[in-house]
């Protein structure tokens, strides 16, 4: 996907964070955006913010973790702009502690928003994709934590584990399917912050991702690689970079 300047970008967790900033470079590049998330109040707060910045934008109460909420939006955006072209499944949050003293709910939560999450976007908007024949772009946000190991945030990383898995098999069936689908129609990213800006902080649900606006930069590749971020050290920087295929990437730079 080259050319952004009147296409319509869904981003979920747009109300804040990564998705906030994924939206207002949107407006920036000229796109209708659709902006999704849970938290009402700063959801709205920040489609005004796009909408003052001169771009078209719709705001959509959703819940990622349940399809019925994730089908509507799709029809809503299909409803207001006609088409969708990128796709960012972004919602994330985060809980737990050890694997075995997080608890089941800890468990169900993230898992429902963080994969199952990602798992539905993609269900419901890659045929979509696939119908309009024309250049289309997915990016499903993972992390550093989605490519190691080690203590710690094991229900988090056991999510955005599944959310590279998920990526990676999505390009290659793309491919299979149609061999050129996954440079025409429909690529699939997988990005992966790593010890990014995204602070864990409370929100009315438990606790979600916050990141700084200033640091995300949309980059077009058309036909090679870039890896995960100035931010990454060398070591997952090349990992990141062995994981993730592009075309456009979205980038997230943070300061270690």
């Amino acid at each position: 996907m080259q050319e952004f300047r009147d296409r319509v970008a869904v981003i979920t967790g747009a109300a804040s964070g990564i998705g906030r900033a994924l939206a207002q470079r949107c407006a920036q590049e000229g796109m209708k955006v659709v902006l999704a998330d849970v938290e009402e109040s700063a959801l709205i707060e920040t489609a005004a913010e796009v909408r003052a910045s001169g771009a078209p934008a719709l705001a959509v109460v959703t819940d990622v973790s349940n399809i019925r909420a994730v089908e509507a939006l799709a029809q809503q955006t299909l409803d207001m702009f006609g088409a969708v072209h990128l796709l960012c499944n972004n919602a994330g949050v985060a809980a737990g502690t050890t694997i075995w003293d997080s608890t089941l709910a800890d468990w169900e939560w993230v898992l429902a928003v963080n994969l199952w999450g990602v798992i539905y976007g993609v269900r419901v908007f890659v045929p979509i994709m696939l119908s309009q024949d024309t250049d289309c772009h997915i990016v499903n946000t993972a992390s550093i934590a989605g490519l190691i190991a080690g203590p710690g945030l094991g229900v988090y990383k056991v999510a955005k584990h599944g959310v590279v898995t998920l990526s990676e098999t999505l390009y290659y069936e793309l491919a299979r399917s149609d061999p050129n689908s996954c440079r025409r129609r429909s690529d699939p990213t997988s990005d992966a912050p790593g010890g990014s800006t995204r602070n864990v902080t409370r929100s009315g649900r438990g606790v979600c991702l916050h990141g700084d606006p200033e640091r995300a930069t949309l980059h077009l590749h058309p036909s090679g690689n870039e890896g995960a971020g100035a931010g990454t050290d060398g070591a997952h920087s090349r990992r990141a970079e062995s994981a993730l295929h592009h075309n456009l990437n979205v980038q997230f730079v943070s300061d270690l």
